[in-house]
């Protein structure tokens, strides 16, 4: 039997959680920049020994609190998402082992097993936002996808996407109505 990806895709409204992001190195970086770049309105917390000038800038691009210490699960309080990404891999294990206790979502960096979900290739244009997984087995490939997502989605689709929620509005009818109606108007955008 072919494998096959069996995750979820949600997209986080990480706004209104809180990221706890331990580690202040190359990978902490790394994934930082890819939490702004996805989501510039993140509330991070950063927690590490300490923090490279790079991190430090990237930091200052959104709403992230660098406190310089190291770990404890004390600082898994009030947070909803964990992403450990130090080079000792008794402390990532640790970050899993608590966030198993409380119950909190993590990603230890590179190292799938202990992953409860993947930071996978994003292409953001407007409103419209398209997230590619390799099930955690290839970032490279993901890289790539979205490189030839970010060259075919056109860069008006917004427009697009903002001129359907205006006609949605007016279309009178029940729920089933109006998808009926929708799906006639945009079919043509898949032949």
């Amino acid at each position: 039997m072919e494998e096959r990806n069996n995750l979820y895709p949600i997209f986080l409204k990480t706004k209104e959680l809180e990221v706890l992001l331990v580690g202040g190195g190359y990978v902490a970086e790394e994934k930082l920049q890819f939490l702004l770049k996805s989501s510039p309105d993140a509330n991070v917390t950063m927690v590490a020994p300490f923090f490279r000038e790079e991190t430090v800038e990237v930091a200052k691009k959104g709403k992230v609190k660098m406190v310089i210490d190291s770990y404890s699960n004390a600082y898994l309080k009030k947070k909803h998402l964990v992403i450990a990404t130090t080079d000792v891999p008794e402390v990532n294990m640790q970050v899993y082992k608590d966030c198993r206790d409380q119950n909190k979502l993590v990603n230890v960096a590179d190292n799938p097993p202990y992953c409860d979900f993947y930071m996978g290739g994003i292409v953001t244009k407007g409103n419209v936002k398209v997230a590619i997984s390799t099930n955690g087995k290839s970032p490279t490939t993901a890289k790539r996808l979205r490189q030839f997502f970010e060259e075919v989605i056109p860069e008006d689709i917004n427009q697009l996407v903002q001129n359907l929620n205006s006609y949605r509005k007016t279309i009178k009818g029940n729920f089933e109505h109006k998808v009926e109606t929708l799906n006639k108007l945009t079919e043509s955008l898949v032949k």
